[in-house]
């Protein structure tokens, strides 16, 4: 099963990209994400294997597996896949992220971790239209 979560931006749809889609710009939006490295730049790439640093020390492996440039990129963190998606509309645009993961594993991510994704998403959203 997929947990999915957008918000809605006045915000144009290439600032919300740089957003989404540079590891240096995480900790706009995602105040727990310190940094990243491996995993491209100036902007995320498919094939890169490195890690996001969580709470300015925590290392978290992953690896990107798809970018489609200016529209989407996904990538697996520990058993956990994650879509993200910039989705253009008239006045702005629309910025989602979708998990995946086995059944037990989605039960502690919809309880846990969804409600800080929702919010993460909706921060997201406001730092685009900034």
């Amino acid at each position: 099963m997929t947990l999915r979560y957008e918000a809605a931006s006045a915000g144009d749809a290439g600032d919300a990209w740089n957003l989404l889609a540079r590891p240096s710009r995480w900790s706009e939006w995602a105040p727990h994400v310190r940094g990243a490295w491996g995993l491209g730049a100036p902007e995320v790439e498919a094939g890169a294997r490195g890690a996001a640093r969580l709470f300015g020390f925590v290392p978290v492996p992953a690896r990107v597996t798809a970018v489609e440039p200016g529209r989407s990129w996904s990538w697996r963190v520990g058993l956990v896949d994650l879509h993200h998606q910039v989705m253009p509309r008239a006045g702005g645009c629309v910025v989602a992220v979708e998990m995946r993961a086995a059944r037990p594993v989605e039960a502690f991510l919809r309880a846990g971790y969804g409600p800080l994704v929702k919010r993460l998403v909706t921060n997201l959203s406001r730092a685009a239209e900034a």
